[in-house]
């Protein structure tokens, strides 16, 4: 198929290493069907598995996400059909075209379309995960929400405060507060501030009930002299790198504090999985609870410009990498 391309690792190192190498697109085994891809989500985790603080074998292609139009389907295949929009988690969407089981792929509801669904899948589903999956927050508490306007955090925001809950957001920039005070944060404090000190003077000395800390390493002290008696930890990021180890007994001290580190694919691991939280996630974007927030595009053919972007901080809601 002419012009078909991906984007390959062949060596682990920074953006340089994404290299652009042709390729012929897979046709379908039974039960599988080929997409040409329309757009690509772009997300922190390509990043790990790019640097190796994931591990992947090489060579590699990175990618999460995708969504564009079906151009053929394998035998057996009931669910889609060609010339049916899709959106679906898979490893490897960093291509012109994608081949994948077809029971994963999710049919799009009118009115959504395939650059807000492959800007949103990944994020909102992680969304969902942590907030219906992993700790529920009830109207009335109080969550701390690191990176409120990245990704993952511009879908966590608007979401958490729909359901009664009080966000305070910690950031880095006067102009990152504003957008996530206009997503619902009621208060807003900056990452290089006292954040716990902070935190306690906005509760009353109380502290929260749960953060949803996608920053890691640098942040994981003050997520956690941020929170009450028995709050929760939920530590889903590296951005500045993994979590230093940490004593059971520090969590006892701290007050019987909870920590977990949840990874989406353990949640949507099953059919019945994926489809509670797509139905969950393109209902929000239906009512208009949740925005598919496209901060930036790149072409995929830039997309060691879109890494350096992601990882200096200076992308805001969503990438997207256009074939």
């Amino acid at each position: 198929m002419s012009n078909a391309y991906c984007i390959q690792i062949n060596e682990l190192g920074g953006p340089e290493v994404l290299t652009k190498t042709d390729m012929e697109p897979r046709k379908p085994g039974p039960g599988e069907a080929l997409v040409r891809q329309s757009a690509i989500g772009l997300n922190f985790i390509d990043t790990y598995f790019r640097t190796g603080l994931y591990r992947a074998k090489l060579p590699y292609r990175p990618g999460q996400e995708g969504a564009g139009v079906v151009e053929a389907v394998g035998e057996g295949v009931e669910n889609i059909k060609v010339g049916d929009r899709v959106a679906y988690l898979g490893q490897g969407t960093y291509a012109t075209h994608y081949t994948g089981p077809a029971a994963r792929m999710l049919k799009l509801p009118d009115g959504i379309s395939e650059d807000d669904a492959a800007a949103v899948l990944l994020k909102g589903l992680t969304a969902w995960m942590l907030l219906f999956e992993v700790y529920h927050p009830k109207p009335g508490e109080t969550a701390l929400v690191w990176a409120p306007v990245g990704g993952v955090g511009s879908m966590v925001v608007p979401w958490a405060t729909s359901m009664g809950v009080r966000v305070i957001a910690v950031t880095s920039s006067e102009e990152k507060a504003d957008l996530a005070r206009k997503a619902g944060a009621s208060d807003v404090v900056f990452s290089n501030e006292d954040v716990a000190s902070k935190v306690r003077d906005l509760t009353g000395g109380k502290g929260v009930d749960v953060s949803y800390d996608s920053v890691g390493k640098t942040s994981a002290k003050a997520s956690l002299d941020s929170l009450k008696p028995r709050g929760w930890y939920i530590t889903y990021g590296n951005a500045s790198g993994a979590v230093e180890p940490l004593s059971p007994t520090e969590l006892n001290r701290r007050g019987s504090l909870n920590m977990t580190r949840p990874g989406l694919f353990h949640f949507v691991a099953d059919a019945e999985g994926l489809r509670r939280g797509a139905a969950a996630l393109f209902g929000g974007l239906r009512t208009g609870t949740l925005k598919a927030q496209i901060g930036q595009t790149f072409s995929l053919t830039d997309v060691a410009d879109a890494h350096r972007a992601l990882e200096s901080g200076k992308t805001t809601g969503s990438t997207l990498l256009r074939p």
